[in-house]
C-alpha cells in the first residue's frame, strides 16, 4: 500500500563500541548520583535552562506522534502560593485520616509530612498534564497510549533536570484536581505530576536507601 507521508534520512552517527560502552558507563555514573530531595533552595535559575529542560522532555516518543502533554512552567509567586495552600489542605487530610497504616509505615523512612515548603521555595514548578483525548473540528478524539507517552516524557524530564545540574522531587498529591482548577486547564487535560526545579540547599538531607541488585530487576533470556 502506498502512502503520501514524507520521510527523511535518519541523522545517526555510528561510533565505535568502546565509546558506546564508555558513554553508557558515564551516564550510569551520573544517574546513580541522582537523588530526590525536598530540601530545595530559592536560588534563581535562568529561564532558558527551564525552557531547555521542557523542550528536552518534549522530544519523547508518543503514540502516533500526538504528543499528548502540556508542561506548565510556573514561576509566579502567586500561583506557587495557591498550589501550596491547596496541596497542603489535601495532604493534611491524607496524613491525618486517609492514609492506611501500611502506607504510613512504608513512607516513614522519608520523614515527610503534609507541609510542602518546596512548592513555594523552589524558583520554578513544572506541572505536567496528560491529554486523554483531543478536540478536532469540534469532535472529541481519543489519543493513543497517553499513559505510556506521558511516562516516557516524564522519564526524560526527570533525567534532563538532573543532567542540567539541578534537583527535584516528583510530587503527586491525591487528588490533584485543584491543580487543573488553579491553572485553568481545559477539560481534556488531566494533572499527572508537579516537579519543583531548584538547586538543593547546602544542608539538604536525603534518606539512606539502596537500589535492588541487577539480577532482581532484570531477567535475561
Amino acid at each position: 500500500m502506498e502512502n503520501n507521508y514524507e520521510f527523511e534520512k535518519l541523522n545517526f552517527n555510528e561510533i565505535e563500541m568502546d565509546q558506546i560502552i564508555q558513554n553508557s558507563s558515564d551516564f550510569l555514573d551520573l544517574m546513580k548520583k541522582r537523588r530526590t530531595t525536598r530540601d530545595l533552595s530559592d536560588k534563581p535559575i535562568d529561564k532558558q535552562v527551564l525552557i531547555n529542560i521542557i523542550k528536552t522532555a518534549a522530544t519523547a516518543p508518543s503514540g502516533a506522534n500526538i504528543q499528548p502533554w502540556t508542561f506548565c512552567l510556573i514561576t509566579s509567586e502567586k500561583y506557587k502560593k495557591l498550589i501550596r495552600e491547596e496541596a497542603e489542605k489535601i495532604e493534611k487530610l491524607n496524613y491525618e485520616k486517609l492514609f492506611s497504616d501500611q502506607k504510613k509505615i512504608d513512607i516513614e523512612f522519608t520523614g515527610l509530612d503534609y507541609q510542602k515548603e518546596f512548592l513555594t521555595e523552589s524558583p520554578a514548578l513544572i506541572a505536567v498534564f496528560k491529554h486523554k483525548y483531543r478536540i478536532e473540528n469540534d469532535k472529541q478524539i481519543q489519543n493513543y497510549y497517553p499513559n505510556e507517552s506521558i511516562g516516557l516524557a516524564l522519564g526524560i524530564l526527570l533525567t534532563s533536570i538532573h543532567h542540567a545540574g539541578l534537583a527535584t522531587i516528583p510530587y503527586t498529591p491525591t487528588p490533584m484536581t485543584f491543580l487543573k482548577k488553579i491553572l485553568d486547564r481545559p477539560s481534556y487535560e488531566s494533572p499527572v505530576i508537579i516537579l519543583p526545579v531548584a538547586f538543593p540547599k547546602k544542608e539538604a538531607q536525603i534518606p539512606k536507601i539502596t537500589k535492588k541488585d541487577f539480577d532482581e530487576i532484570c531477567v535475561e533470556y
